[in-house]
């Protein structure tokens, strides 16, 4: 275990500059950037003050990692049957422990999934068959096969098929929502 590459990839997560750790943490930018390289040693208090400044568990930090799973299969997807939706399967098991969430929803004409109260957040979508519309309060929107959409989670929203036909899209939340 690279203990330096480690320490720069959650450093990258959390936006932070070599020089932004270095501070916050009490230590040289210098050190940082020798640390990163492994090209020193790094003592117990100072992972100590990193970790503390990157949020990170000296357990997690630790722990082995398996390789994250890339790609996954239909039989994976889970199926939520409380979403107001003909279908609605979230697309990668475990995405509430994940930045964002995928889910690909079929709506019959005329349905629409149930409201979603506002939370802080982004959702990104897109439409493989039908026309759907987008409403927030007063406001809607009407997004047609291979458009897309995107839109702040600030206001409570749902989409309904407006189209004779089933619609189908793709949506992402983040983090996640469903």
């Amino acid at each position: 275990m690279e203990i330096g590459a480690r320490i720069r990839n959650l450093r990258l997560a959390r936006n932070l500059t070599q020089e932004e750790l270095a501070e916050r943490a009490d230590l040289t930018k210098g050190f940082i950037s020798l640390l990163e390289r492994d090209q020193t040693s790094i003592s117990v208090d100072s992972l100590l003050q990193i970790l503390k400044v990157l949020d990170v568990k000296v357990t997690d930090f630790f722990k082995e990692t398996q390789p994250d799973q890339v790609v996954f299969g239909k039989t994976e997807r889970i199926s939520l049957a409380e979403m107001g939706a003909e279908r609605f399967e979230l697309l990668i098991p475990g995405g509430a422990d994940r930045e964002m969430e995928a889910a690909l929803v079929s709506l019959e004409e005329g349905q629409q999934t149930f409201p979603t109260k506002p939370y802080q957040g982004e959702a990104f979508g897109f439409v493989l068959s039908g026309t759907i519309q987008l409403v927030f309060g007063n406001d809607s929107f009407s997004a047609q096969t291979g458009s897309s959409f995107y839109f702040s989670g600030e206001r409570e929203h749902y989409i309904r098929n407006t189209g004779k036909r089933t619609a189908e899209f793709i949506w992402v939340t983040t983090p996640p929502t469903f």
